[in-house]
């Protein structure tokens, strides 16, 4: 049984979202601000967090900032606001899926089970034999689900981790960016673009010496991304 954290000002919210997910089998913690959740993870074996953005004491974006320092786990952001630029901040932050109030409860469940399998696949070793794939000195084994450059460790989000294995197994591949978010979300590709952006920022500042001049993760103007052979 999965573990999930929900964290909103709003109890009415909170407890809607419990009804909906204590169906499906899930056990629920709950938080109230950004700090109470922060306390929870220390204390639970959370395996999602569905998290408010605008709450007191501790905001969703702080919380997630701090929260990501120490956890990979997949957080969903709440927010009453639809622009571009909160779902975008979020992102930047570290929150893998972002979904808008008023939302649709069977859309939130769908979401938290999507998050959960990708977040599972990242950490099973059960792979059914050795998989590496190299290029250069960044090295992905997905029987550990472990990344390297030049022999360093690079802790990645699953989202990060599924977007950087799709192109190292697909080398010289271009990827639009549609391809790229029904691949790794499995939903279609309805205002991917800032979505798939984020990721691919973040994991070319993770992999890359100098993100602007990347060795591995290319750009294809007009076109999409890439991992060239070498």
């Amino acid at each position: 049984m999965e573990n999930i954290l929900v964290c909103d000002d709003d109890r009415e919210i909170v407890e809607a979202i419990e009804i909906y997910l204590r169906q499906d089998g899930y056990q629920i913690y709950k938080a109230y601000d950004g700090e109470q959740a922060i306390e929870i993870l220390k204390k639970e074996k959370i395996h999602l967090l569905i998290i408010d953005i605008m709450m007191p004491r501790l905001d969703g974006i702080r919380a997630t900032l701090k929260i990501r320092e120490a956890s990979s786990i997949p957080i969903i952001m709440l927010s009453a606001k639809s622009e571009d630029t909160d779902k975008i901040l979020g992102l930047n932050m570290g929150a893998d899926d972002y979904i808008t109030k008023p939302f649709n409860p069977l859309e939130l469940v769908a979401r938290v089970k999507s998050n959960l399998r990708r977040y599972t696949s990242l950490g099973s070793l059960n792979a059914e034999s050795k998989a590496l794939y190299q290029v250069g000195g960044l090295v992905i084994n997905d029987d550990t689900k472990q990344v390297t450059v030049d022999g360093e460790p690079v802790k990645m989000t699953p989202i990060e981790y599924n977007i950087l294995l799709l192109l190292m197994k697909n080398q010289g591949r271009v990827f639009s960016i549609d391809q790229i978010y029904e691949s790794i979300w499995n939903e279609d590709a309805i205002g991917a673009d800032n979505t798939v952006a984020v990721h691919i920022r973040h994991i070319r500042e993770k992999i890359e010496i100098n993100p602007r001049e990347p060795r591995y993760l290319k750009v294809v103007w007009g076109v999409g991304y890439k991992i060239d052979r070498q």
